[in-house]
């Protein structure tokens, strides 16, 4: 089941009377009258509720449900609205009638490009530095650019899914599209092949980026460790003859 809506709003300012010109001194008082549309959909167009609600200063007062069929008053002010307004039979009929000429007419507009969009990810996997051990950290995969959100992300070494160990962000909005990043914390190893697989509406397949630790990187923690070994074993030797040394004297 799907829901959305779509809202119009009409938003006027009056001044109160007397009020000075706006490149005079400042307002002495403002008041706001606000009138917002809405369409929820469920289904598709299978179960449709047409809302329009009346605003005064923040505050509403007066709505129309087409679920219920005529205007309803919020407060004293609103009822008696609501009152004025249910008494009028061509308004109301009118209004029973939006459901369809407002509500399911724009959905056929709308949909094509909202509902039924789909943006595919741009996929990238990043070597993210360690900042409290020497040698590679962990690997990102940013998943950028995609709609709707609803994304499935997996981390693979090579055929042997990775569940543990891996953070992911919300689902992020980003203007028309979404974001995702999901981070592998397990250090990558050569010469194993890492995967972020995903999966999402756009594809028709899984789309998977690879990622292998360059030659260099892997010769250089290798030396970096021999390194290590060599000089752990220096010291001992150092330490071990300074030890004997000082036992014979």
């Amino acid at each position: 089941m799907g829901l959305g809506a779509a809202a119009g709003a009409v938003l006027v300012a009056l001044v109160a009377l007397g009020g000075p010109p706006a490149d005079g001194p400042e307002l002495s008082a403002v008041f706001q009258y606000m009138g917002k549309l809405e369409c929820h959909f469920t289904n598709g167009t299978e179960k449709v509720r047409f809302v329009d609600r009346y605003i005064y200063n923040r505050e509403q007062f007066v709505m129309f449900d087409s679920d219920v069929g005529e205007f309803v008053g919020v407060q004293p002010l609103g009822e008696k609205n609501a009152k004025r307004r249910n008494s009028n039979p061509e308004r109301m009929e009118y209004k029973r009638g939006l459901v369809d000429t407002y509500c399911r007419h724009n959905y056929r507009i709308v949909t094509p490009f909202s509902v039924e969009a789909r943006v595919p990810p741009s996929v990238s996997i990043s070597l993210v530095p360690s900042s409290s051990q020497p040698g590679p950290g962990a690997l990102l995969c940013s998943v950028l650019d995609f709609y709707p959100a609803p994304i499935q992300v997996r981390w693979f070494q090579g055929q042997q899914e990775l569940s543990e160990q891996v953070v992911a962000t919300d689902v992020v909005p980003n203007r028309w599209t979404y974001q995702l990043l999901v981070l592998l914390e397990t250090p990558p190893l050569p010469p194993l092949t890492y995967t972020c697989q995903v999966e999402h509406g756009s594809l028709e397949q899984p789309l998977s980026r690879h990622w292998e630790m360059p030659p260099d990187a892997a010769r250089s923690k290798m030396l970096t460790r021999i390194g290590g070994f060599v000089l752990g074993s220096v010291f001992l030797a150092l330490g071990l003859g300074f030890y004997l040394r000082k036992k014979s004297s």
